[in-house]
């Protein structure tokens, strides 16, 4: 079996789950896939809210404070769940304006930056244009993700900032789905054998 080139990999991808996934975790989830290779998978769900944490708490809760007054649409930015892994790590998924020396490339659009002084950077105004908090993430094993999509859980879409940034979390999965050209009802969960 020859090693995979890294276009065979989905960083970088978006994955949908199909209606038919049988996961409440991961119903209706669209996923920025972060990191995929021969030993696994990591990705982060942007489009699961979660309605009870509200980002301008969280940075009082932990203790992030600014000096200069914030455009409350900076404050007001939706706290996701990104998966059921580790839901007390937090993750900025951000445009490539901003790096911090703990900053990962995801690919040359989208980063990630998981550490306090991002959302201090924030905080202060001085954070990425375009930026998603995320609590959690989703993990495959190697070769799971794979055997997963084979058996028609999940489908790939190339993403754009316009649907990672600027949709409703609550549209994002339809609005992946039409990038596909076709309608959302359309799916069914019945997998094709040829």
């Amino acid at each position: 079996m020859s090693k995979k080139t890294a276009a065979e990999y989905l960083t970088g991808k978006l994955l949908l789950a199909m209606p038919s996934l049988g996961d409440s975790r991961f119903d209706h989830a669209v996923i920025l896939m972060c990191a995929h290779d021969e030993n696994g998978a990591m990705g982060l769900v942007i489009n699961h809210t979660l309605e009870d944490v509200k980002f301008e708490n969280l940075l009082e809760e932990l203790g992030i404070k600014s000096d200069i007054k914030l455009d409350p649409k900076s404050l007001s930015i939706p706290v996701l769940s990104g998966g059921p892994v580790d839901h007390a790590r937090g993750f900025l998924l951000h445009s490539n304006d901003f790096v911090h020396k703990e900053t990962i490339s995801i690919d040359e659009r989208y980063h990630v930056t998981g550490t306090i002084d991002a959302l201090q950077a924030v905080a202060k105004g001085k954070g990425p244009d375009n930026m998603l908090f995320i609590l959690g993430y989703a993990g495959w094993t190697a070769g799971q993700i794979e055997r997963e999509i084979q058996d028609n859980a999940w489908l790939v879409v190339e993403p754009d900032e316009t649907l990672i940034f600027g949709v409703d979390p609550a549209q994002k999965w339809q609005s992946a789905v039409q990038k596909l050209g076709f309608d959302p009802a359309m799916l069914t969960g019945d997998a094709g054998q040829a």
